[in-house]
């Protein structure tokens, strides 16, 4: 996902994709415990978009 694609939404969007993040996060954590998470890359990714979801939101709570 890209900033782009995020800047394009509103608020509420932003926070449902925020939610879905967080859950997958979150699964993927239980995922490596169990050791059944084969791509442990995928966890890196799910961050990183995270943390994209978060600054759009706070750059546009800014203005």
């Amino acid at each position: 996902m890209k900033a782009t694609e995020l800047r394009g939404k509103d608020q509420d969007a932003l926070q449902k994709e925020l939610n879905e993040l967080l859950k997958a996060q979150f699964g993927m954590r239980m995922q490596i415990a169990t050791q059944q998470l084969s791509n442990t890359s995928q966890l890196k990714k799910v961050r990183r978009d995270i943390a994209r979801v978060k600054t759009v939101m706070n750059s546009k709570d800014a203005k």
